[in-house]
């Protein structure tokens, strides 16, 4: 099993950057594959995001290519969710989540942080 705690989200002008991470509180992340997720109000969650438990695969969604970036730092234990250019359409609360397997599906992620709110002003 494995705790996970996202930080880093807050209000940013459209245009703006922020740096999400996703720590471990308990287990390692290295065991697992990881994904960042988004949820807007009245929208179902969405993928932002995931990575391969080496870190050597990565998956972007259509919707945020080329201005996000997302890595990982096993020693640290630590995911993160790089993202610039942010637009009014990018406010949701943002998740990570953790799985044995690489997928870019929410409904295959067994484990779940408690979500940071990311708010774009325009």
């Amino acid at each position: 099993q494995v705790q996970l705690v996202e930080s880093g989200g807050g209000l940013v002008q459209a245009g703006g950057s922020l740096r999400l991470s996703c720590a471990a509180a308990s287990g390692r992340i290295s065991n697992y594959a990881m994904g960042w997720f988004r949820q807007a109000p009245g929208k179902e969650r969405e993928i932002v995001g995931a990575i391969s438990r080496s870190g050597g695969n990565t998956y972007i969604a259509d919707s945020v290519e080329g201005r996000i970036a997302i890595s990982r730092d096993n020693a640290k234990n630590t995911v993160y969710l790089e993202m610039n250019g942010l637009k009014p359409e990018d406010t949701a609360v943002y998740y990570c989540a953790a799985d044995l397997l690489y997928s870019n599906s929410p409904d295959a992620y067994e484990y779940w942080g408690q979500g940071t709110q990311v708010t774009v002003s325009s």
